[in-house]
């Protein structure tokens, strides 16, 4: 049995976005204290992590790299909507995790946020679009038809 608790000094929250007004991003940390993986932290994020709500888990996330040793894991179940601004957060947690022999892992993706994953991996590495604008617009595009299609 997994044995979870809820980081006071770290509390869930909600931000209004422009891009998204009805989807706020709700984050929630847990740390795993089973003694087992003791340390291991998993960040839970619903809503929408575009250019509105990225700083704000930004802010969330530096005290938890701190403490959280190797492997961080983010439940993005609740997760609706990702602009390249919460890629961007995603990419320098992987970084430092990577720094430190550790990993950052993904689990629950809704369809358009697995896209947009398999968008990531399926990218060359030179610049496609024009401008990060024109690369949102993409995803958020992407994202909408397989949503859709549900």
């Amino acid at each position: 049995m997994r044995l979870r608790k809820k980081i006071d000094s770290l509390p869930s929250f909600a931000v209004r976005t422009n891009q998204h007004p009805a989807m706020p991003l709700e984050i929630q940390i847990l740390q795993n204290i089973s003694s087992q993986n003791s340390g291991a932290f998993t960040v839970k994020l619903s809503g929408s992590l575009d250019t509105a709500t990225a700083p704000e888990l930004e802010r969330e996330i530096e005290p938890v790299m701190g403490r959280c040793g190797k492997d961080l894991m983010f439940d993005l179940a609740g997760l609706k909507f990702i602009s390249s601004a919460g890629l961007r957060v995603f990419s320098m947690v992987r970084k430092q995790l990577k720094e430190r022999g550790g990993q950052a892992s993904f689990i629950n993706m809704q369809p358009q946020i697995t896209e947009v994953f398999a968008i990531i991996q399926a990218l060359p590495g030179v610049s496609v679009f024009a401008s990060e604008a024109e690369f949102d617009a993409y995803l958020a595009t992407r994202q909408k038809m397989v949503a859709d299609n549900q």
